[in-house]
């Protein structure tokens, strides 16, 4: 399971704002001729773009998604056109809309949960089978059973569970509760943007189905919408793979480095290292060493007086204070350093049995070890003889091979002396 601080807000943000400008965009009546224009060719261009940008990152999961939305926006269009010039409903109208209501979100499903595990090659055709057999199966019964087959879907299998409000078939409604857990269960064992995008996604194809014959353009513009959803979720991804640390969750080296581009006039840098980590990683191997660097990391994160912390590589942290003089942010730096030192971190004897009661015997007697950690802090403020960012940066880790010599688990300002580093540990 993973940690609560890995779901975020952030992951459904872009997704939610898509899915409110659709809703907004499909309810206004009067559209001039230029947004008439584009929403009919929208839903063809954002598929040309956004499977273009993820073909060449070979997204084939998110590729497939899109294709899947088009399908049945070129299908339902279709019926929408013919509608609006006519004033009627083609023959087919009804049995191509059930069964769009009810293959698009299987197939959603489907290819939003279809892990992308084996050779690209071999990912992509059998993608590809699946949707072809699936079309396939569905469009010959439709061409050869057309009433039997809208009969079936069209049949109330439940009247108790049938409410007036209900504008889709029967069927529609459990496969899209059953397809929303699916992705809910997804996003919960694997937080990520597209797994939101997904969900957001699918929330959105439900709204518009009901709505497709109802509200002008409503087809046109959710599913562009959810196209877009999926294809800046790509985006979000890319830039978490650029900018965050995938281990501690922190922003990495090149976030730390267009932030320093982006200070002000004062601003305080301060250089974190963990005290003796190639030792400890050593002794308890590389998974408790994770442990430590997510640990310190999760601490770093909370330093108060508006500091923002980053992994800067190995066991190496920097904090930036923008704004802030050197004075007011040592408190701070003491504080984060003494909760990292207090803190006892339990290991389990890597020998524990697998039983469980075996495991609750043996508990409270000898199972699980104790350690902590403590870091050393370095840290440098702008100052006329190093006015860059780069050079504060060079100061601060220069203070921090200071701190270490001084004897570690202290903070230490660029031009203290050690006796003063020592002091300030000995009185924390």
């Amino acid at each position: 399971m993973p940690r609560s601080s890995a779901y975020r807000y952030s992951h459904f943000l872009p997704s939610a704002l898509l899915l409110l400008a659709g809703l907004g965009a499909a309810y206004v009546r009067d559209l001039s001729v230029f947004f008439t224009s584009l929403f009919n060719v929208l839903p063809t261009l954002v598929l040309l773009l956004g499977g273009a940008y993820c073909a060449v990152y070979r997204r084939q999961r998110e590729l497939f998604l899109m294709v899947t939305v088009y399908i049945a926006y070129f299908l339902l269009d279709t019926q929408t056109d013919y509608y609006r010039d006519n004033g009627k409903l083609r023959e087919d109208a009804a049995v191509t809309f059930h069964l769009c209501c009810l293959l698009l979100p299987m197939l959603y499903g489907l290819f939003g949960a279809w892990q992308e595990r084996t050779h690209l090659l071999q990912d992509m055709v059998a993608r590809f089978a699946v949707l072809m057999a699936v079309g396939g199966v569905a469009i010959g019964l439709e061409q050869s059973f057309p009433q039997a087959v809208l009969n079936w879907l069209a049949e109330i299998r439940w009247p108790a569970l049938h409410g007036d409000w209900m504008s889709l078939a029967q069927l529609a409604y459990p496969v899209f509760f059953l397809v929303f857990a699916l992705l809910g269960v997804q996003y919960i064992r694997s937080p990520r943007p597209l797994h939101a995008a997904q969900l957001v996604g699918l929330a959105g194809l439900f709204w518009m189905l009901p709505k497709t014959f109802i509200l002008p353009f409503t087809l046109n513009i959710m599913c562009s919408q959810v196209m877009l959803m999926i294809a800046a979720a790509v985006a979000h991804e890319a830039y978490q793979m650029a900018f965050r640390d995938e281990l501690t969750g922190l922003p990495g080296r090149r976030a730390l480095n267009e932030r320093l581009q982006r200070l002000g006039r004062n601003y305080v840098i301060a250089m974190t290292d963990v005290d003796h980590f190639k030792r400890f990683n050593d002794t308890h191997g590389h998974d408790v060493g994770d442990q430590v660097l997510r640990l310190v990391a999760s601490k770093l994160g909370k330093v108060g007086g508006g500091g923002r912390a980053y992994r800067y590589g190995g066991e190496e942290f920097a904090l930036v204070f923008a704004g802030k003089t050197l004075e007011q942010c040592q408190p701070y730096l003491e504080e984060i350093r003494e909760l990292i030192a207090a803190y006892i971190i339990h290991l389990r004897d890597p020998d524990r049995p697998v039983d469980d009661q075996q495991g609750r015997q043996r508990r409270g007697a000898g199972a699980a070890s104790q350690v902590s950690v403590t870091v050393s802090i370095g840290v440098a403020e702008r100052q006329l003889e190093h006015r860059t960012p780069e050079e504060v940066l060079k100061a601060a880790d220069q203070a921090l091979y200071a701190a270490k010599g001084a004897g570690r688990n202290c903070v230490i300002a660029h031009g203290q002396n050690r006796r003063g580093a020592v002091r300030t540990r000995e009185a924390a």
